[in-house]
């Protein structure tokens, strides 16, 4: 049987309340019994007194011994709740109304008597029981035959033996029906209303626990978020706590179901894209294999030239896809530093412009007005940077020219870079930044370049919060241009 904190609960009001319940009855009797006693010696804190009064013990000075023996008889049949002793200055016991082979005690200690004669009113004060070596009992006390001339006293036990065999009983028996009646109805009130009480406080821990279940048995993608409730007690406090646990769960989920279709994506890419790089290899190395002594030098070298040529495409398509990848796969944002754009566009152009001028294309830099420093990870503009200008320069026919520009707007820096080569057909536009994409007449297969570069540049400007975006016409060159945030410092 499945354990509820309900149950649980309610197991221990029970056994908590049986506990009160039995400390209560123990409590109860012992007061009740306490307060009788109290009562009792209150009551009848002169009865010694009035017994040597009344029943004339005392005559002409000296205590009468017949008087008294008649009232040890009386008493022992009219009221036997009450035991007589006679006393000695000592405490010894010299004559009592209660059964001789009953009486145990030889002497009775006089403290008690003395504080009692002494008008000590803390009641119920107790004195020995002459029946028992263990047991102390409420008492009367006066001196006999007088205070002035005591030779002894007379001691009255009020609670004797016949008390205690027959009222004490009934009367606790009695109690015990009056007080056990109202204390049960009062602990069934408490368990029942204690009951409902862990019912309501329960209620919505439970449903949070179904919440909870239901979560995971949805595969921790279908969440019922729990309700906040500004200063909750601490169940809504656990219940935002879920919240925010079962989010980050879900986001963690869906970060590694996206990493794992990046993997499957690129290994769909490796398989796919590699393919044709690995076969031409392949090609070049087996033909050299098969026919390296038919070939003189100069086959051989143009055979071995475009075997490594593949190779090395072979390599940058590897590169370039862990690169992207890795790129698509990061969760933790760009490094974000303060730096001037304008001097690492003029490191760039410097380096180039070697290759431009070996193609026989014009490499220029148009700054304009002076550039504010941007906020952008150094390391990842300068690859968008680097990628826009080798494709720029890569599609520029000889005599052409390629610019990259800075121009300060609104809150940022345009960043765009110009050619006026062949342009891309509008057919083939949307489809640019695509990895491996090539549009028709594109002559990169013959360079050797995979399709990545554009699709790295913009994933990254995606990391910053931008967009590499695209303006061309056939014949009249392409434009690449973003955008960068301007950085809270001086000018560059």
């Amino acid at each position: 049987m499945r354990r509820t904190l309900y149950g649980r609960l309610a197991l221990a009001l029970v056994l908590l309340l049986v506990a009160v319940g039995v400390i209560y009855g123990l409590l109860s009797a012992q007061l009740t019994r306490h307060y009788q006693q109290q009562l009792d010696q209150a009551f009848n804190r002169d009865l010694a007194r009035k017994l040597v009064a009344d029943r004339g013990l005392v005559r002409e000075g000296r205590l009468d011994q017949a008087a008294l023996k008649a009232t040890f008889q009386a008493y022992m049949n009219i009221n036997p709740s009450i035991e007589i002793y006679l006393l000695d200055l000592d405490g010894r016991i010299l004559a009592y109304s209660a059964d001789p082979g009953k009486v145990k005690r030889r002497r009775v200690s006089l403290g008690p008597i003395r504080r009692f004669l002494a008008g000590d009113d803390d009641y119920p004060l107790l004195g020995d029981d002459p029946r028992s070596h263990e047991r102390y009992k409420p008492f009367s006390v006066t001196p006999v035959p007088s205070a002035e001339a005591a030779e002894g006293y007379l001691y009255v036990v009020l609670r004797g033996e016949a008390y205690e065999r027959v009222a004490a009983p009934a009367q606790e028996a009695f109690l015990l029906r009056l007080t056990g009646g109202a204390l049960a109805a009062s602990l069934l009130f408490g368990l029942l209303a204690g009951l409902l009480l862990f019912r309501l406080l329960t209620r919505r821990l439970n449903r949070l626990a179904l919440a909870m279940e239901a979560f995971r048995e949805s595969e921790f993608s279908s969440l019922e978020p729990w309700p906040t409730v500004a200063g909750g007690d601490e169940i809504d406090r656990l219940g935002s706590t879920f919240n925010e646990m079962a989010g980050r769960i879900s986001a963690q989920l869906d970060a590694l179901r996206r990493q794992d279709a990046l993997r499957r994506q690129l290994v769909a890419n490796v398989s796919h894209d590699l393919r044709t790089p690995l076969a031409v290899l392949h090609g070049y190395l087996e033909t050299l294999q098969l026919k390296w002594d038919q070939m003189n030098p100069e086959q051989r070298r143009t055979y071995l030239e475009a075997a490594l040529l593949n190779s090395e495409r072979l390599s940058r398509q590897m590169a370039g896809l862990f690169e992207l990848s890795h790129l698509e796969a990061r969760e933790d944002g760009p490094r974000l530093e303060e730096f001037p754009l304008a001097e690492l566009v003029q490191d760039l152009v410097m380096k180039f412009r070697p290759r431009a001028q070996e193609q026989g294309v014009a490499l220029t830099f148009d700054k304009g007005t002076a550039v504010p420093f941007v906020t952008a990870d150094l390391a990842l503009m300068e690859r968008v940077l680097d990628n826009l200008l080798a494709n720029a320069i890569e599609h520029t026919a000889p005599g052409g020219q390629v610019t990259i520009g800075l121009a300060p707007v609104n809150d940022g820096v345009r960043v765009e870079v110009r050619d006026n080569g062949r342009g891309i057909p509008s057919e083939d536009l949307p489809f640019v930044f695509e990895r491996f994409y090539q549009g028709r007449g594109d002559h990169r297969e013959k360079k050797g370049h995979g399709g990545l570069g554009l699709a790295i540049s913009r994933r990254i400007l995606a990391l910053h919060g931008s967009t590499l975006q695209v303006r061309s016409r056939p014949g009249e060159g392409s434009v690449f241009f973003f955008i960068l945030p301007v950085a809270r410092r001086g000018e560059g």
